[in-house]
C-alpha cells in the first residue's frame, strides 16, 4: 500500500447552526458541530465513517499521531473509505461558548495523561510512541492540543442532536468513537437506527467507567423499551466473578435499546489499558439491553500487544486499524 492518497473531493461544513439573541444582535448560539470530510479518488468502500474523538481531544486526534506517522484519516482514506472526522461541539474547531458549555475545568497534566495514557512507569506498554514523561516530545504533543472535558449530559444531547443531522445528510455511514466520545455513537444509533451499519467504540467512556451515565451508555435520555417511568434507568453493581470489580447494570427486568439491537458494535480494548474492567462491563450492558451483535475485540486476544487507551497514536496504528476494518468486513458489505 502507497502513503499516497488521491483525493476527488474535501472540505468542511458546520452542522446545526442555530441563532440566540443577546443585546439585540443574532448570534450563533455555539452549538454547531465542525466537519471535516475527504473523499479519495479510488472510493472502493460502500460506506464512509464518521470518526469521533474522545473527552478532552479533536478531530486532529485521527489526522495525524504525536510523533508525526499518518493517523486513521489517512489510512482508512488509503484503504478506500470516505472520512468525515468530528469536532464535537465546544471542542476543536467547534467553538467555546462558555454560555452555552458551562465554564471548563482544568485541562489534562503530564501527571494525568502521562500514567493514563501515554506508558509512564509501565514497562509493557511498549505502543506509546515515547516515556510518558514530561520530557517525552510526543506527549507534548498530545497536551498541546488537549481541552477541558466537557459537561457530559450537555454534550451528549447535542451529539444527539447534531449527530443525527449529520447523518440525515451524509446517509448511511459506519461510526468509529474514541474514549468519552463513545456515548455520541450510541446515541447517533438510538436516533438514526436505519443509518448507521456499524459501530466500532475504542474503549469508550460505559456505565462501569469514572463518570456517572444515568442512562447506562450515556447522561442524556435514550431510547428504551419500555421506556422508563422516572429520569433515567436503574442502575445497580453487579459482581461478575471474584476477581473483578463489579458492573453497572440495569436492575431486573432490564430494558431494550431498540435503536441499536440490529447494529453490529465491537468494542476494542489495548492490552495494557485501564480501560479493560470498563469495556467489560459496557459490553455486558449491551447484550442485557437486546444488543446480540456485539463483539469484544481484546487486542492482545488478536496477538497485538503493548497498546494503551489512545490506539489509534500509537507505534502500531495501522495494525489496529487492520484488526478493525477485519471486524467490520466480516459484519457489513463493504463493496459499492
Amino acid at each position: 500500500m502507497t502513503s499516497a492518497v488521491r483525493l476527488a473531493q474535501q472540505g468542511y461544513f458546520w452542522v446545526g447552526v442555530t441563532y440566540q439573541e443577546s443585546e439585540g444582535q443574532t448570534l450563533v448560539d455555539g452549538t454547531q458541530l465542525f466537519v471535516d470530510f475527504q473523499v479519495p479518488e479510488e472510493q472502493t468502500q460502500a460506506y464512509p465513517v464518521v470518526l469521533i474523538h474522545g473527552g478532552g481531544g479533536q478531530g486532529l486526534d485521527w489526522m495525524s499521531t504525536p510523533d508525526g506517522r499518518p493517523g486513521w484519516r489517512t489510512l482508512l482514506l488509503q484503504r478506500g473509505f470516505s472520512v468525515y472526522t468530528l469536532d464535537r461541539p465546544g471542542q476543536g474547531r467547534s467553538p467555546v461558548r462558555p454560555a452555552i458549555t458551562g465554564p471548563s475545568p482544568m485541562p489534562s497534566s503530564v501527571e494525568t495523561l502521562g500514567v493514563m495514557f501515554a506508558g509512564a512507569n509501565n514497562p509493557e506498554h511498549t505502543q506509546w510512541p515515547g516515556t510518558g514523561l514530561a520530557d517525552d516530545p510526543a506527549l507534548a504533543q498530545l497536551l498541546a492540543s488537549q481541552g477541558p472535558m466537557p459537561d457530559l449530559a450537555h454534550d451528549h444531547e447535542l451529539m444527539r442532536r447534531r449527530g443525527a443531522e449529520l447523518l440525515d445528510r451524509i446517509g448511511p455511514a459506519i461510526i468509529i468513537t474514541n474514549s468519552a466520545g463513545g456515548p455520541a455513537g450510541w446515541l447517533m444509533a438510538d436516533e438514526r437506527p436505519d443509518l448507521v451499519r456499524a459501530i466500532v467504540a475504542l474503549e469508550p467512556l460505559g456505565p462501569s467507567g469514572p463518570f456517572p451515565l444515568p442512562w447506562g451508555l450515556a447522561a442524556c435520555r435514550m431510547n428504551y423499551d419500555p421506556a422508563p417511568l422516572a429520569a433515567a434507568i436503574d442502575l445497580i453493581n453487579v459482581q461478575a466473578t471474584d476477581s473483578e470489580p463489579p458492573m453497572r447494570l440495569q436492575a431486573a427486568p432490564p430494558r431494550r435499546l431498540p435503536g441499536l439491537a440490529d447494529t453490529p458494535i465491537a468494542i476494542v480494548t489495548g492490552e495494557q489499558s485501564l480501560a479493560g474492567p470498563m469495556d467489560a462491563g459496557t459490553v455486558a450492558f449491551l447484550r442485557q439491553a437486546g444488543c446480540e451483535n456485539v463483539d469484544h475485540l481484546r487486542l492482545g486476544d488478536l496477538g497485538i500487544h503493548g497498546n494503551g487507551h489512545l490506539m489509534m497514536l500509537e507505534r502500531n496504528n495501522d495494525q489496529v486499524l487492520d484488526a478493525v476494518i477485519t471486524w467490520v468486513s466480516e459484519h457489513v458489505v463493504l463493496t459499492p
